[in-house]
């Protein structure tokens, strides 16, 4: 395989200095859309250049993080991520707004189009037929131009992430978000992820031309090695520039191997904090998990299954698929958007004559009690009796250990 080659710091500066024409930003005000600490990126050195290319330009310049339905987070988190201090934030920044999306506050959000049931039909090939309002964070009146600036990985609901997924779910009301991640989850995690052409690519893109204000994007692709160093950055629209990085995070960010392993010890970061975001730990491996195999979540940091969603997972519980769509009438009025995490986390299986037969074990190890995860359908096993190392090169044994698992997808070589 190519090296693909990694970009320094003054190169990833460069860039800036050579690809964001000033021009396009002269007087206008600019909301910059960048993602919360779930996501790997050198956020800090890319804010600083975007800022000194475009401050000089430019009549303003805030910033909003894409929070999907992820919690609010705190100004100082927000600091540390942009590379802001508290001295910089004084004199270089001092007019740089820093917003939080609002999507479950109605309030927050304003409605800019609709996708119809004709829409729906088309796109989702007749899997869901229904009109969806297009609601998204009302901030976006307040200038002239949308700047996304995020990573792209291989992901579980859209194919690969980036580009107007920063608009929706990003900054988004949750009708849509839980349309499509519903969408998402009757194609599957395995039949999705890592899938440049997806119809719910198709759902974000369409629903991205009814915003009313100029839309720009800088996609980037982060090395493997969870380093947040750079092979790659993009400038264009958020169709081109997605397009360019989804290209290069294919590259990249999917590992292809020979055979399925009948355990998975799964190791997830500290950014992510609940299950929520965890798993993607699952997800990202699915594909390379043994039919019967055990996958181990390995998150001795995370007390949380989500702050946000957890009552409602508590109620629904993690099952396959089709535990949901044969018994539709008992979940159909729960958020479609968590029951479709739930299916992403628990796999693909099967239900028959009230039976539930999963392809995978999925087992958690955190801080959630036992009694926790067996109500909510998944194993359970203590972190402190988990030596990481144990799982070390044991591959010819059917054992495969990630150490940071989440962003990098797996796959079978014949997939």
């Amino acid at each position: 395989m190519t090296q693909i080659p990694v970009l320094s710091e003054d190169q990833v500066r460069n860039w800036f200095e050579q690809n964001v024409p000033q021009e396009e930003f002269k007087n206008k005000r600019v909301l910059l859309i960048v993602p919360d600490q779930t996501r790997t990126a050198p956020l800090a050195l890319l804010f600083e250049s975007l800022f000194n290319r475009l401050n000089p330009v430019a009549a303003k310049i805030d910033v909003i993080f894409a929070l999907g339905t992820h919690p609010p987070i705190p100004e100082e988190l927000m600091f540390k991520l942009l590379g802001i201090t508290n001295e910089t934030r004084k004199s270089k920044y001092a007019d740089v707004e820093l917003i939080n999306h609002e999507w479950d506050n109605p309030a927050a959000l304003d409605t800019i189009g609709t996708l119809t049931t004709e829409d729906t039909e088309r796109i989702s090939d007749g899997l869901l037929s229904q009109e969806v309002p297009i609601q998204i964070n009302k901030r976006i009146h307040d200038y002239d131009t949308l700047l996304v600036m995020g990573p792209v990985f291989p992901h579980e609901v859209v194919g690969f992430s980036g580009g107007n997924k920063y608009f929706f779910p990003g900054i988004s009301g949750p009708q849509l978000l839980n349309f499509f991640h519903w969408l998402g989850a009757l194609i599957t995690n395995v039949g999705i992820i890592g899938v440049k052409g997806t119809p719910v690519r198709e759902v974000v893109d369409l629903a991205a031309k009814s915003i009313p204000i100029e839309r720009k994007a800088i996609t980037f692709v982060v090395t493997s090695d969870g380093t947040a160093s750079l092979h790659g950055l993009f400038f264009g629209t958020p169709e081109s520039a997605w397009n360019e990085a989804a290209d290069l995070s294919g590259q990249t960010h999917i590992k292809r191997l020979d055979k399925p392993f009948k355990t998975v010890l799964s190791c997830s970061p500290t950014m992510y904090d609940e299950l929520w975001t965890a798993g993607k730990c699952m997800y990202k491996l699915e594909p390379v998990v043994a039919d019967g195999g055990e996958l181990i979540i390995y998150a001795p940091h995370l007390k949380d299954i989500s702050v946000t969603h957890g009552e409602t997972i508590n109620k629904i519980g993690y099952h396959c698929r089709d535990y949901f769509t044969k018994q539709w009438d008992k979940f159909k009025d729960f958020p479609w958007g968590v029951v479709a995490h739930s299916t992403h986390v628990r796999g693909t299986g099967t239900y028959e004559d009230g039976v539930e037969k999963c392809r995978v074990q999925v087992t958690l190890a955190s801080q959630v009690p036992k009694e926790v995860c067996e109500s909510i359908n998944l194993g359970y096993r203590d972190p402190a009796g988990i030596n990481i190392e144990d799982y070390a090169n044991r591959e010819d044994e059917g054992v495969l250990l990630v150490r940071k698992a989440g962003e990098q997808l797996y796959r079978l070589k014949e997939e």
